[in-house]
């Protein structure tokens, strides 16, 4: 029976296009899901749109439009990221789809059942951008650090509360049980600081009256849902949960990717309603960093927001994937510009992979090749599958960096290879025998590289015509054009 595996990134909001932050989490999730699959195992992929809050509602009655049909246009936006970064998700769900919202509500309920749930009025200083309430020991001069540029609002009013601050120790007990359950070890303290400090029940609710667009809290229409409570709800009504069935018994718990500013939500409060509503804690949650443009956090109002449809567009799907799977390091911040990227693209792309490729293919063209191991030197067949446990090995802790390098590292050794032997200045039996090892580390190249870039995967796999008598190397048109300036 084959392995089952479940990867879900983070629910964007849908109050603004997808953004290059966004692009790395997803083109992160995907590459797992490809290399996991490429090892014979059934994925469940998961990602969609947050669509409920107050941030929401105040966009949508700015646009002049009605939330659902607000949500609806910045839905098709995200979705449309599937053919334009070549993804392979396999559920996209909306939090306004009807069966999340009843799956919302019935989480609700459980956790009402397990007594964990009461009302109360309160006082506290919101910031909108967030969709958090914040403390005073979390403000820089007054204000949010992750949005300086808004203004925290002061909210009174009756609302429902989680007891969060039950699950201290439950939590801390998880992870302590499963060491390696947020990578990285960095932000595994830092979640384990911030529980052990003491937990503050948080508002789950908020009046309707006030902010009608969000999930009816069940046995009381003067209340909704506060949205982070709604919205966590999605990694298993996805899933089809609340039946026990199908894919959720099959698939969860399973593989969370998020940002460093969804570490607390993803890692502790969502891990603590879990244990309320008596399921399963999540398997694991992977935390990268943000994308900084010129060591300039990215922001609308410094113009500095890079849109990935625009990149694909002008560089292409591959270079996007490989550029934010390659330049920015996993587990902190990474920084943009487009000359990083074009050097990247030439260095790495044109004149790495692509002109292994080229050279290998046309010298290869014709050529009758036998590529098993008595004509292939030890040294390349141990360098082959040292990278193969490589990508392996980095692609567990979440090292897209250090696996990419890693295959890179082949091409290299491929490159030193083949100017030491240089076949063409061989004839005959002599050409086709020594061929061989620049053909089979292609090929490695093409199967190793594929989940990172599905479209020079593919395209070095499909030039390959094995048969019983030999292979086939079909000339492999250029992969990546240079970029001249």
């Amino acid at each position: 029976m084959n392995k089952k595996t479940y990867i879900t990134t983070t629910l964007p909001y849908v109050n603004a296009d997808p953004h290059i932050g966004f692009a790395l989490e997803i083109i992160q999730a995907d590459a797992l899901a490809r290399f996991w699959r490429g090892r014979g195992e059934e994925v469940v992929f998961n990602t969609g749109t947050d669509e409920h809050g107050q941030k929401i509602y105040n966009q949508a009655l700015a646009s002049g439009l009605e939330p659902k049909a607000y949500c609806d246009e910045y839905a098709k936006k995200f979705d449309g990221l599937k053919k334009s970064l070549n993804l392979t998700y396999t559920n996209f769900i909306r939090t306004t789809d009807p069966a999340h919202l009843s799956a919302a509500q019935e989480f609700w309920r459980r956790c009402d059942l397990a007594g964990d749930i009461y009302k109360k009025e309160y006082e506290i200083k919101y910031c909108v951008g967030c969709e958090l309430e914040k403390t005073d020991s979390e403000l820089v001069d007054g204000h949010c650090p992750v949005h300086p540029n808004l203004e925290l609002e002061a909210r009174r009013e009756e609302n429902y509360f989680f007891k969060f601050s039950k699950y201290q120790k439950p939590l801390l007990e998880l992870y302590e049980k499963n060491p390696d359950f947020v990578i990285p070890k960095s932000r595994l303290g830092e979640i384990k600081n911030f529980v052990a400090s003491g937990l503050n029940d948080f508002s789950i609710s908020r009046l309707k009256s006030k902010m009608p667009w969000g999930v009816p809290v069940p046995g009381d229409e003067s209340q909704v849902m506060y949205v982070w409570f709604d919205a966590l709800v999605n990694y298993i009504s996805t899933l089809g949960w609340p039946k026990e069935v199908g894919e959720y018994k099959d698939f969860w718990p399973g593989i969370q990717v998020a940002g460093k500013d969804n570490l607390r939500q993803q890692s502790a409060m969502w891990q603590a309603m879990l244990m309320s509503a008596n399921l399963p804690p999540s398997k694991q949650i992977f935390i990268h960093g943000f994308i900084t443009s010129g060591g300039q956090k990215m922001s609308k109002s410094l113009g500095n927001v890079v849109n990935p449809y625009d990149l694909v567009e002008k560089y292409g799907t591959d270079a996007v994937r490989f550029f934010l799977l390659r330049e920015i390091p996993a587990y902190e911040d990474g920084d943009f510009t487009i000359q990083k990227f074009e050097e990247r693209f030439n260095a790495d792309l044109a004149n790495g992979l692509g002109n292994y490729a080229a050279r290998v293919s046309t010298l290869a063209n014709s050529l009758l090749l036998a590529l098993g191991p008595n004509e292939i030197p030890d040294a390349t067949i141990g360098k082959i599958t040292r990278t193969r446990d490589l990508v392996e090995n980095f692609l567990a802790e979440f090292r897209f960096r250090e696996a990419l390098e890693s295959i890179w590292g082949l091409l290299s050794y491929g490159d030193e290879r083949l100017n030491s032997v240089k076949p063409w200045s061989l004839e005959g039996e002599a050409k086709t025998e020594a061929m061989g090892e620049f053909v089979a580390i292609l090929a490695a190249v093409g199967h190793l590289v594929s989940p990172f870039l599905p479209n020079a995967g593919e395209k070095i796999i499909k030039a390959f015509e094995v048969s019983d008598v030999g292979t086939i190397l079909s000339k492999i048109p250029p992969l990546f054009p240079r970029l001249e300036k």
